[in-house]
């Protein structure tokens, strides 16, 4: 008398699973490793229904389903990661393109050269500021106190010399800004400065632009300056 199979029991199913989870260890926690998951509880199932009681219509239809949104859910996250490369590597490009040229950041080191340091002010109301200028080993160069108006990108030009008379080298001088109204309040002063982009680090995601002896991302650039 010929024998029929017999539907999966709980230890059938539970037994593929773990076979395919140790077949797959390396991507068990992704979605490709679920998928493998699924597809070999499916055929298990399969091959182990009963002829004289199939697997119920609607539940196959549902799981072919289920596999298909799989299939293209794993097919949208390989084009996803070519764009993220894409986008990497253009990334990469335009980052190249602003070594050397002139560029406009929010920041407070700005370069000396040929006698002549500058930083932008924004000054929301009248003030009487100290300003304070330390070299690249954190050396205070200069310290002054001044009266500021309310304004935009009002500069701030330092010559290199400090209070005693001396002439201070070409390099990074950094400025802090200690800001009171009229009523004693304290008001923050932000600095914008103008500086050469000398180098680009793209082993860096994003790419780090080196400017001043600081690093900044290209969403940080307000403007590129041409001579």
């Amino acid at each position: 008398m010929a024998t029929s199979a017999v539907p999966a029991t709980a230890s059938q199913v539970t037994a593929a699973i773990t076979s395919s989870t140790n077949s797959t260890a390396t991507d068990s926690q992704t979605l490709a490793g679920n998928f493998q998951t699924f597809l070999t509880l499916l055929t298990t199932q399969l091959k182990n229904q009963n002829p004289l009681d199939p697997l119920d219509t609607n539940q196959f239809t549902a799981q072919l389903v289920q596999f298909a949104q799989v299939e293209q859910q794993l097919k949208s996250n390989d084009q996803l990661a070519t764009l993220v490369s894409l986008q990497q590597t253009a990334q990469a490009t335009q980052a190249l393109n602003f070594v050397g040229e002139t560029v406009a950041v929010d920041g407070t080191t700005a370069p000396l050269k040929n006698g002549s340091a500058t930083w932008w002010m924004t000054v929301p109301k009248p003030v009487t500021a100290v300003v304070n200028l330390k070299s690249e080993t954190g050396q205070t160069v200069y310290s002054g106190t001044y009266s500021l108006a309310a304004g935009s990108a009002q500069p701030l030009v330092w010559d290199g010399i400090d209070s005693s008379g001396l002439q201070w080298p070409d390099g990074n001088y950094t400025i802090s800004i200690v800001a009171q109204d009229a009523s004693g309040q304290s008001v923050s002063i932000p600095t914008e400065i103008q500086a050469t982009v000398d180098s680009a680090d793209l082993t860096q995601n994003p790419p780090l632009l080196s400017i001043a002896g600081h690093d900044y991302t290209l969403d940080k650039l307000k403007r590129v300056i041409r001579d």
